[in-house]
C-alpha cells in the first residue's frame, strides 16, 4: 500500500511547498531586522545558491541537461529577477501585518495569476480554459481572505 496515492502526490508537494513558504517568509523577515530587507534578500540567495550547488554537483541531484539553457526562451530567465522581488516583499509585509495576513494575500495574488496564466497559456504552457467554477472559486477564496485578514 503506497503512502500517498500517485495522483495525490503533486498536491502534497503543493501542499509542502506552501508550508515552506510561510516559514520561509518569517526567516527572512527575521533576518531583515538585523541585517536589512536587501541585504537579508542577498544572504538568502547566496545560501540558497550555495544549497544548490551541493546538491546539483555533490549529491548528484540534477538530471537535467545544462546544454539545453540556449534553448529556453528569453522569458523563462525573469524567474531569478521575479524571486529576488518575492523574497524583499514578502519579507517586508510579514513585519507589518503579520503572517497570516501577507499570506493571505500572497495565495490571493498566486491563485488570480494563476488562473490568469491557465487560461490563456501564458509563457508556453498548457492552455486550461477558466470556467464558472474557477470564477465561484475566486470569489470564495476573496471571501475567506476577507475572514482571515485583520
Amino acid at each position: 500500500m503506497e503512502l500517498i496515492p500517485a495522483h495525490l502526490l503533486p498536491l502534497v508537494l503543493a501542499l509542502i511547498s506552501g508550508i515552506l513558504m510561510a516559514v520561509q517568509g518569517s526567516l527572512n523577515a527575521s533576518l531583515s531586522k538585523t541585517t536589512g530587507l536587501w541585504e537579508a534578500t542577498f544572504v538568502v540567495h547566496v545560501i540558497g545558491t550555495a544549497a544548490l550547488i551541493i546538491i546539483i554537483f555533490l549529491l548528484h541531484a540534477g538530471r537535467g541537461d545544462w546544454r539545453a539553457l540556449t534553448q529556453a526562451p528569453w522569458y523563462s530567465y525573469l524567474g531569478g529577477i521575479a524571486s529576488i522581488f518575492i523574497i524583499y516583499l514578502v519579507a517586508a509585509s510579514i513585519p507589518s501585518v503579520g503572517v497570516a495576513n501577507a499570506t493571505t494575500a500572497i495565495i490571493i495574488g498566486q491563485v488570480l495569476t494563476a488562473v490568469i496564466i491557465d487560461h490563456f497559456g501564458a509563457f508556453g504552457l498548457e492552455r486550461v480554459p477558466c470556467g464558472w467554477n474557477q470564477l465561484a472559486g475566486l470569489a470564495l477564496l476573496a471571501a475567506g481572505a476577507k475572514l482571515l485578514l485583520k
